[in-house]
Parts: C-alpha cells; structure tokens; sequence
C-alpha cells in the first residue's frame, strides 16, 4: 500500500489560516468607523455656524420697528391742548394722554366729532383735530354733570370741565383756597398727611423712624431713671443721719446753761 499524501495536511490547514485575519477585520472595521466619526463630527462642529437673532425681537431690550405709514399727510406727533401725542396710536387711545380725558370721553368726543375711534390720529387732518378738541372744551354742555370734573363750582356757580394744563393749575388754586380758609382738608395738605380719611396708623407714617427704636429708647431711659433712684436712695439716708445728730446736740448745749441758771437765781 502506497502511503497518504502529504498534501492532504496542507490542504486541511489551509482553510484554519484565513481564520486569524477574519478574525481582525472587525477590530479594523471599528477603529475606521471611529476616525470617521471623530473626523465627522470635528467637521460637523466646524459646519455649524452660530445662531443669530435667536430670542430677537422676544426679550425686553429688544427694539421694535418703527412704523411708517404710506400716507405724505401723516403727522407723527399732533398737538391737542397743549398736548404732544403719539400719531401712531388709535385717536381713541391716544387722546387719553391729555389731562383730565380718560377712555370714556375720549370716544364721546370723537362720536360727536363723526371720527372713527380706531382711526390713526396722526392720518386726520388739522381741521379734524381742531373740532376734537373744540368738542372737547364744550363737554360740559353735551354730557351729564357726572361725567365732568368740576360741576357746579361754588365760585361761579357753573358747570366746568377742565383739560391740559387748566386741569393742573386749577387744582393748585383749589388747594391753596382750602388752605388759605383753614379747613380740615386744607390743613391736611399743608402738613402732608392723608386727606381723604384713611388710616395713618400703618400707611402715610411721615417724620422720623419709630418702631423698634422708640422702644429700646424708652426701656433704655426707664433704666437709667432706675438707676439714679437707686444711687440717690444710699446717698440720702446718712445725710437724713448727719441732719437729726446735727439738730440735737445744739438742743443739748442749750438746755445745759439753761439747767446752770436756773439754781443761781434761786440763791
């Protein structure tokens, strides 16, 4: 018999070598896919850019754009009463800004003006601006007497609705004639306290500080005036001693010449 071939072992052995490198390729394969993640990622960062106008327009020190309107005619500031107002506010809203018109009159004058409430003041004319406030002086003749600020005045016995710059000045006359008549309310301006009867125990306290420190003041002089009655009380009684051995050894020296006399004029 002719022996086995030695290629047979060989050829056995041939399919176990592969085995090794199969066996590193997934240790290559991961270390690639991690210089390509690393490599992806670096590049990534470097792609981003950073976000602007995030939060614009969203916090409190954001600008709000200016408007502007299509209308050559608009007026951005319109002088009623002696008022500068906002022309890009509602004539409704923006006529509010003078003294002594809130909301309510505010859409009364413009109805009796024929102006749409929600129109822009800074789009009507002068002439229309002129007759709001025309309408606003003559209020007092075209809306209850609840409605205005000074209905029937004392002085003039009329009904008056004061505006602008009237409003103020008038209210300083008023306060000075209370003043001047010495009233209660008049006396409660002058010294600066409330005026229209609410409490001062906690609210409109005006002067010094007190609280805590009134207290400890007091405790503090309630003890020293302990103190010194303490101190004055031993400090008293040996004079009250010196005073009464004082007082009687003069009535004793007295009574003893008077005793020698007495016997020599009987003799």
């Amino acid at each position: 018999m002719s022996s086995a071939p030695k290629e047979s072992k060989e050829t056995k052995d041939e399919p176990v070598a592969p085995a090794e490198p199969a066996g590193e390729e997934p240790s290559t394969e991961k270390a690639a896919k991690k210089e390509r993640g690393a490599k992806g990622s670096k590049e990534a960062k470097d792609s981003k850019e950073p976000k602007e106008g995030k939060g614009k327009g969203k916090g409190p020190g954001a600008k709000t754009p200016k408007f502007v309107s299509d209308n050559p005619n608009f007026r951005y500031i319109v002088r009623v009463s002696n008022t500068d107002l906002d022309g890009t506010r509602p004539a409704a809203l923006a006529l509010t800004g003078v003294g002594g018109v809130g909301l309510r009159l505010a859409e009364v004058a413009l109805r009796l003006a024929n102006v749409p409430a929600d129109e822009l003041i800074g789009n009507l004319s002068e002439p229309t601006v002129e007759g709001i406030e025309a309408t606003l002086q003559s209020l007092p003749s075209k809306v209850p007497m609840w409605m205005v600020n000074h209905p029937r005045e004392p002085l003039m016995g009329e009904t008056l609705h004061y505006i602008g710059p009237d409003l103020e000045t008038r209210r300083r006359d008023d306060i000075n004639l209370m003043r001047m008549v010495r009233s209660y309310r008049g006396v409660r301006h002058e010294r600066g306290q409330k005026v229209r009867g609410q409490r001062t125990r906690s609210n409109g306290r005006t002067g010094m500080a007190a609280g805590v420190l009134k207290k400890d003041a007091k405790a503090a002089a309630a003890a020293a005036a302990a103190a010194g009655e303490e101190k004055a009380a031993p400090a008293a009684a040996p004079a009250a001693s010196t005073a009464k051995a004082g007082g009687a050894a003069p009535a004793a020296k007295a009574a003893a010449p008077a005793a020698k006399a007495a016997p020599a004029k009987k003799e």
